[in-house]
């Protein structure tokens, strides 16, 4: 039978309040009570409990991640930086994210189901911290976040009471336009999402700026995003939106997916077309994927991991740091990524310094 504090509080002859502060380590217990109550503990061969002493010092030793998705390759890469950045700490990581049928694991998931994981996650007693990811906070949300005492820190989002880690999503629209427009390109088209977050909201505001700043026309019948609401810039969305924009007159030459996967999608469209890339049709994507180096894909590089391992740290200083420390905004500016989807040699790798980060 395994002792108790009871045991212990029975053989040093103190009570079992005593013993529970001893082994927080609490104040109000003299040394020499302190030292007898550990002698007894000693001599009866007790180790405290670990989440024991956790749940007494209201530490849990677990972060939470709430994000609308795992199933995708920028959250793979934002959740292995969290995990390096847990490697060598005694922190559990808990992840809410809402589950989808198998067949439609890109859809955009049911904002209930969102607010539901995130309920839970706020739950009293089930983490330190948490790190939202790509979760737009409604004011609602805000308010309850910032009245518990638990850290937050935003991973790509942003919202002025909490830190936050985010690419410059605008940027990188307007890199992407303008290294098009450079290169001679006429009609640039653009794939975007449906439901429209903030990422490819943003994305297409600096696409539609350096078409502005060109002094060219933003057209409707060049934009064009997937009718089936993926989730997470999806490659099937991709591939339906190029179809969608080949079927129309006057074709783009050129297109700005807002991410990776959906440029993988419009390439396949483009060849079933039978047109080619980037003879007929140049592709620039977002994220810079390992499959995007493979496929040549000229990009614009986002540090998902880097962006996933800042912001666990400065959430376990957040939750170690005595009172609150000061909010603060930092921003990644996207390196742009030249290869041959945009006529770029392949050895050509960097159009741009690399990443730059903004502290607001």
């Amino acid at each position: 039978m395994s002792t108790t504090i009871y045991d212990i509080a029975e053989r040093a002859d103190v009570s079992t309040a005593t013993v529970s502060r001893v082994f927080n380590d609490e104040s109000g217990v003299s040394e020499d009570t302190r030292q007898h109550v550990l002698d007894a503990a000693a001599a009866l061969n007790y180790r405290p409990h670990a989440s024991a002493q956790n749940l007494a010092r209201q530490h849990t030793n677990q972060i939470a991640v709430v994000a609308p998705v795992v199933a995708n390759y920028f959250y793979m890469h934002v959740m292995r930086g969290i995990q390096h950045a847990l490697a060598d700490r005694d922190m559990d990581l808990m992840v809410h994210a809402p589950a989808n049928p198998q067949d439609r694991i890109h859809e955009q998931p049911d904002p209930e189901s969102l607010n539901t994981y995130m309920a839970r996650a706020l739950q009293p007693g089930r983490n330190d911290g948490i790190l939202l990811l790509s979760m737009p906070l409604t004011d609602e949300w805000a308010n309850r976040l910032a009245e518990t005492s638990r850290a937050v820190v935003l991973v790509d989002g942003e919202h002025p009471r909490f830190e936050s880690f985010a690419v410059d999503s605008r940027e990188g629209g307007y890199k992407a336009t303008q290294h098009l427009i450079d290169r001679g390109y006429e009609r640039i088209g653009h794939i975007t999402v449906e439901y429209d977050p903030p990422p490819a909201r943003y994305r297409r505001e600096g696409y539609e700026q350096a078409l502005r700043d060109d002094n060219r026309a933003v057209r409707d019948t060049l934009i064009a995003a997937s009718d089936e609401r993926p989730f997470a810039f999806s490659e099937k969305g991709g591939y339906r939106a190029m179809k969608a924009l080949l079927g129309r007159e006057p074709q783009p030459d050129a297109v700005f997916a807002a991410s990776d996967m959906q440029a993988m999608g419009a390439m396949q469209a483009v060849h079933e077309n039978g047109l080619r890339v980037p003879e007929d049709l140049a592709i620039v994507g977002f994220d810079d994927l390992e499959l995007s180096r493979c496929a040549g894909l000229t990009t614009l590089r986002q540090p998902a991991r880097t962006m996933g391992a800042r912001a666990t740290r400065t959430l376990l200083r957040r939750i170690e740091a005595d009172g609150a420390p000061p909010v603060s905004s930092t921003v990644f500016s996207p390196e742009l990524v030249v290869r041959r989807t945009c006529g770029g040699r392949p050895e050509s790798e960097a159009a741009s310094p690399g990443f730059v980060l903004r502290d607001q």
